[in-house]
């Protein structure tokens, strides 16, 4: 599979009609000149140590890539929104893996789901024959549950996106806990821990789509589709661009 959940941020650019509007990508500039020009040094060190390991993994990098916010500027998310979204992820992605209608509805009232799937999630459970399109597409969010198991402490280690997750490992948390043993069981990793994460996939994507855009294989072995939904993922858990889950954008 592919990932297919790529912004494009030039349709953007072309919604906006008053040339006094303050668009995405201006926005999103706006930010980076902000976050350049106050850099912290924790952001900065984070910045070295990502870049450092990158090259050590044969990733290519380029050196003036911007820094992420730092712990002053992050949203921090309480561990309940971070148990309830993963849950979310996880019954989403079982459906887009072929799991019958009515095992879903199941799960879906026996968790108390109902009301913690975004817009485009709840219009997905609700349909009785997705499209193939779109079951592969909620299938990917496997690896978007996956960083946030990590998260919540259930996964040890993320490492290098070069594979996909141990699926088989990721429902059996869910499956052996009710909801509330599932948010009862998670313990929820430092913002540093998150950061450091965060700053990575953002240098490892990066590589991803500038092979992409000249026309280059993958390099270093990442796997594309892990490597989007782990952005979109610790994009979210930091609050990037303020945005929610359905809209978070994965800006290289």
């Amino acid at each position: 599979m592919h990932s297919r959940y790529l912004v494009s941020v030039l349709m953007l650019l072309a919604l906006t009609s008053c040339a006094q509007a303050t668009s995405p990508i201006e926005d999103r500039k706006e930010k980076i000149k902000a976050m350049e020009s106050n850099a912290t040094e924790a952001s900065l060190e984070r910045r070295t140590r990502s870049v450092a390991r990158l090259k050590s993994e044969g990733v290519p990098v380029i050196e003036h890539l911007p820094v992420i916010e730092d712990t002053q500027e992050v949203k921090r998310r309480a561990k309940e929104e971070i148990a309830w979204r993963a849950m979310a992820l996880l019954v989403v992605a079982v459906k887009g893996e072929g799991l019958e209608q009515p095992i879903v509805e199941k799960i879906v009232k026996d968790y108390g789901l109902k009301g913690h799937f975004t817009p485009d999630e709840a219009a997905f459970i609700q349909q009785q024959s997705p499209t193939e399109h779109d079951r592969i597409q909620f299938a990917w969010r496997y690896e978007a549950a996956w960083t946030l198991l990590w998260s919540l402490g259930y996964v040890e280690a993320l490492g290098k996106p070069t594979e996909i997750c141990d699926v088989p490992r990721a429902v059996k948390f869910l499956h052996e806990r009710t909801s509330s043993q599932f948010i009862s069981d998670s313990k929820l990793r430092p913002i540093e821990q998150i950061l450091d994460e965060a700053d990575l996939i953002y240098r490892y994507h990066w590589a991803v789509v500038d092979a992409r855009i000249n026309g280059k294989p993958t390099p270093a072995s990442l796997e594309p589709g892990v490597t989007m939904e782990r952005h979109h993922a610790l994009n979210w858990l930091i609050g990037y661009m303020d945005q929610e889950w359905d809209d978070v954008s994965t800006d290289t």
